[in-house]
């Protein structure tokens, strides 16, 4: 019982870890995978396509109701991938309890980002009265396009640097803050009085601050006073400044990233894999054992398993299957001479063909590792005769070998 209970668990961890793969951007190792991430990026831009072309009237005359349709059906997909993420929630954050899982991803940006792209179509039923302000909150939806980062890996460079220097930017945030606050607050004093209708309070003189710092210059508050005047040019050229500050600190941000992965790159040391590959036969040692079980030698590795048409992923409990494609890779051997591995397939005429391995001539620098004839591999011993179309396999540490 117990053991139909722990196959039970991990049936059911193991469908719930496919779901997962699929709902997450990016994980394109299965066909199911990737045609979910067509669909979503599809839904969302037809969502956003029916949003746009309704607000033109002749269009939402004559295709209302496809436009509706679209609508509904787009945000009942949102719905859906939201559930299953929530489902999927424990594999997002293994760490944490179930219920705990769950709260992170809702309270997360994204998960906040995934609510609010389908649950203002469905509020209005309980609240009609906010249908309006409701209708607001789908513009939200269109952040669910920062997903398309997952593809991108230089758009992620973006976040990082406003992340990294997140100090700096509040601080000049904050810097900006102080200098709306104060500026309104002079310029309703020295405004109010030529200007009670313009400037009738302090929020006035936030918004003819805001334009003038920030260089947008609207004009349609202004100061008529000389001394206003005065005031107003002061702090126009403060804002070139103060505009140039937040710009400057992410134009050095993206310098340093550059930088640093570039230096990462001269730094770094890189060292040559060999690969091959080989498919398992039945008779195979390797067949029906764990890769954890092989004993592979420490600088080797099994890199991918091709079984079928899938790709498996070589993790220590992966149970090795008659049929398997192993792709497997070595470290180059370190030395002064270069070691080469070469076959030769003997040709009618070869003058090798008739003799044995003891008399042809090899270099004292090489060695015949095996030899294949008819699909068999032979051992190499000096009484072994060369016959046309066996390929012989020469181990050599010279550059250059001669045939």
């Amino acid at each position: 019982m117990q053991k139909f209970s722990n196959k039970s668990k991990h049936n059911f961890e193991s469908f719930r870890k496919k779901l997962f793969n699929m709902v997450s951007v990016g994980v394109i190792n299965q066909p199911i995978n990737r045609a979910y991430d067509i669909i979503s990026t599809s839904a969302l831009l037809l969502n956003l396509a029916a949003a746009i072309l309704g607000t033109y009237e002749f269009i939402a005359l004559r295709h209302l109701k496809l436009l509706r349709a679209v609508d509904s059906l787009t945000v009942l997909f949102f719905a859906i991938d939201y559930a299953l993420r929530i489902f999927t929630a424990k594999c997002l954050y293994p760490e944490k309890t179930e219920l705990g899982a769950i709260f992170s991803y809702v309270k997360s940006f994204t998960g906040i980002i995934d609510l609010m792209s389908f649950l203002p179509n469905y509020l209005p039923f309980f609240f009609p009265s906010g249908t309006a302000v409701f209708r607001i909150f789908r513009v939200v939806r269109i952040l669910r396009l920062f997903r398309v980062n997952a593809y991108y890996d230089s758009l992620n460079v973006i976040t990082d640097v406003i992340h990294e220097k997140r100090q700096q930017l509040l601080s000049s945030v904050f810097i900006l803050s102080v200098l709306l606050l104060s500026s309104s607050l002079c310029m309703y004093s020295l405004e109010h009085a030529a200007q009670p209708a313009v400037f009738a309070n302090a929020f006035s003189g936030i918004w003819w601050a805001t334009s003038t710092l920030l260089t947008v210059g609207y004009g349609d508050i202004y100061p008529i006073t000389p001394i206003g005047k005065i005031f107003g040019m002061i702090l126009a050229a403060i804002g070139v400044g103060v505009v140039a500050i937040p710009t400057g600190i992410i134009s050095a941000g993206f310098v340093e990233q550059y930088s640093r992965v570039k230096k990462l790159g001269e730094q770094a040391t890189e060292e040559d894999i060999h690969f091959t590959n080989i498919e398992l036969s039945p008779k195979d040692l390797w067949a029906g054992r764990k890769i954890r079980d092989l004993g592979l030698p420490k600088k080797a590795i099994i890199a991918a398993i091709q079984r079928g048409d899938k790709t498996l992923i070589p993790r220590g409990d992966v149970v090795l299957k008659s049929g398997d494609r192993l792709i497997i890779g070595a470290e180059a051997l370190k030395g002064e001479k270069n070691i080469h591995l070469r076959e030769i397939v003997l040709r009618p005429g070869h003058p090798w063909n008739g003799n044995a391995l003891k008399d042809v001539s090899i270099s004292r620098n090489s060695f015949v590792c095996f030899i294949k004839r008819n699909g068999r591999s032979l051992i190499p011993y000096g009484d072994l005769i060369f016959k046309p179309g066996d390929a012989i396999f020469l181990y050599s540490k010279e550059k250059d070998l001669d045939e």
